[in-house]
């Protein structure tokens, strides 16, 4: 659409490329790239990765947003929705079937497996739509053609509000924040599976018998059988070893049963997990740590806010109004009282606000008399008039 287009009040039908190199991107069609069905493995079955996803998806959908006034001279893709509108489906009721809570767990927990959100809006509500079901069709003139679902139901991109996360392949669809952390978690399956192979097998003999005389097959499985049903390896023991024919033990190698826990590489492979994800792992370690609230805050800061964040823009294109996050009820984001007393103090005595303007921020009622600022205190002379009060003058020296 050319410029004239605007101001004439044409509909916005393509006539030539807004994007002259749009044609040449070579993405006719965007599925989801992502290994969605192994991350969602990974989520159910690996303790920290389980963990370190509900983490960021509770505190990230329990973060409020604040609806501000229209921004100036943005073109929001739809119009005539009012604000307090706004308000009740970002706050309270998305849609009839859904609470808020349970719905933005979806968005999130989509944005970090699959790197991508897709939500419908009907011009009444808003519903979720699975990210890995989502194709995005492309343009060759604007930017997006269409989105299908389930390559089954087609929406308008008028439809359709469209977050994406970082990603360098492609301008359409963002990456899983699960990706870089794959082969990691892979790692950490296989060594599950070679437990429970190795115990299942009965690699670890509980018991050596030692015959100076060689038996014949059939008896050494019947002895085995013998004891296989007297102390069942399933429920605990261990198989018994036969050694016949004068054959002894010997070391040949110094992996031990311990070393088979891989309880040192686990731990260090969950690290590089919380990492990938944007959790510092102290917060996940037990014990008194000192330095705990800092890295709480820099969560905060680093990982949860800048997702609020690109929710809230994709949001505020859609419906045209300013979005913030309300990071009021937040503790990581609070200051200690002890610091936020001080500070409140000090504006007062120096007459910046008045007591219950700090007791409205503190979040106390306020009181009858305590509107008016307080005139800071002169020692060097009388708070209203200086030339009163201070350092008596000295009198005539008695004769």
């Amino acid at each position: 659409m050319a410029w004239y287009d605007r101001i004439l009040g044409r509909a916005p039908e393509v006539q030539e490329n807004l994007n002259p190199a749009q044609q040449y991107y070579d993405h006719a069609t965007t599925p989801s790239r992502e290994f969605t069905f192994k991350y969602e493995k990974a989520y159910e079955d690996i303790e920290i990765v389980n963990r370190g996803v509900n983490l960021i998806v509770d505190d990230t959908s329990e973060i409020k947003t604040t609806v501000g006034a229209q921004i100036p001279g943005l073109q929001s893709v739809v119009k005539g929705v009012k604000r307090s509108r706004v308000n009740l489906l970002l706050n309270k009721e998305p849609n009839p079937f859904q609470d808020i809570s349970t719905f933005k767990r979806n968005l999130i927990t989509d944005f970090l497996l699959d790197g991508n959100i897709f939500i419908y809006y009907d011009g009444v509500h808003l519903y979720h739509l699975p990210a890995n079901k989502m194709n995005i069709h492309t343009s060759s003139t604007t930017y997006i053609e269409k989105f299908t679902f389930n390559e089954k139901v087609d929406y308008k991109p008028s439809e359709i509000i469209h977050i994406k996360d970082n990603s360098f392949y492609s301008i359409y669809r963002g990456i899983s924040r699960l990706k870089p952390a794959l082969r990691t978690m892979v790692l950490m399956q296989n060594m599950r599976q070679f437990q429970d192979n190795f115990f299942k097998n009965g690699a670890v003999p509980g018991l050596v018998l030692k015959s100076p005389n060689t038996l014949s097959e059939k008896i050494k499985e019947r002895m085995i059988q013998s004891w296989s049903l007297r102390y069942r390896p399933d429920s605990g023991g261990r198989r018994p070893l036969i050694l016949d024919g004068g054959l002894e033990i010997d070391s040949f190698t110094n992996t031990n049963f311990r070393e088979l826990d891989f309880q040192a590489a686990i731990h260090e492979n969950e690290k590089i997990i919380l990492k990938a994800l944007g959790v510092p792992p102290i917060m996940l370690d037990s014990g008194n740590n000192a330095n705990i609230r800092p890295n709480m805050r820099m969560y905060y800061l680093e990982t949860v806010l800048p997702i609020v964040k690109k929710l809230h823009f994709g949001l505020e294109k859609y419906f045209g109004f300013e979005l913030k996050e309300d990071v009021t009820e937040v503790p990581a984001l609070q200051p200690e009282m002890r610091d936020q007393s001080q500070y409140y103090t000090a504006l007062v005595n120096g007459g910046i606000i008045s007591p219950n303007e700090a007791r409205d921020h503190l979040g106390f009622e306020p009181v009858d008399g305590y509107d008016d600022l307080r005139v800071p205190a002169n020692i060097a002379g009388s708070a209203a008039n200086p030339d009163e009060g201070g350092r008596p003058e000295e009198g005539e020296e008695d004769g």
